[in-house]
C-alpha cells in the first residue's frame, strides 16, 4: 500500500518516523541522523512533508523537509524521492536529498549547497 506513516530507517541508520497522513496526504514527523552522519550535535529534528495519493498510484512519490536543529549553525535538508512496494508487500524507500547551510554572505553563497 506504501503508506509513509509509521518508523524508517536507513541504510546509514538514520531514523525517521512519520506521523499518519491527514486527508491531503500531508504529515509530519521528526527525523535522527545515524552515526554515519558525523553530527555529534545533532538533535531529533523536525520533519514535513507529503505524498501523492495512493488510490491514483500504487507507489507513490513523496517529499518531505527536515529543519536540523543545530547549536552552532542552520541547516536544512529536502528529500524527495518514491515508495517502492515489492512482490512480497514489502515496501521500500528510494530518496534523493539536497543539504543547504546558511552562508555567511552572498559571496559565500556557492559552498552552502551539498
Amino acid at each position: 500500500q506504501c503508506l509513509l506513516s509509521g518508523s524508517w530507517r536507513s541504510d546509514t541508520s538514520c531514523r525517521m518516523v512519520v506521523s499518519t497522513l491527514d486527508k491531503d496526504n500531508r504529515f509530519s514527523g521528526f527525523y535522527l541522523p545515524g552515526p554515519a552522519a558525523g553530527y555529534s550535535e545533532l538533535l531529533t529534528s523536525p520533519l514535513e512533508g507529503s505524498q501523492q495519493d495512493t488510490e491514483l498510484v500504487p507507489q507513490p512519490t513523496f517529499s518531505f523537509t527536515v529543519n536540523w536543529r543545530l547549536q552552532e549553525t542552520a541547516r536544512t535538508s529536502v528529500f524527495l524521492g518514491q515508495c517502492y512496494v515489492d512482490p512480497k508487500g514489502e515496501e521500500t524507500l528510494h530518496a534523493l536529498w539536497l543539504l543547504r547551510e546558511a552562508a555567511d554572505s552572498p559571496a559565500d553563497d556557492w559552498k552552502g549547497t551539498r
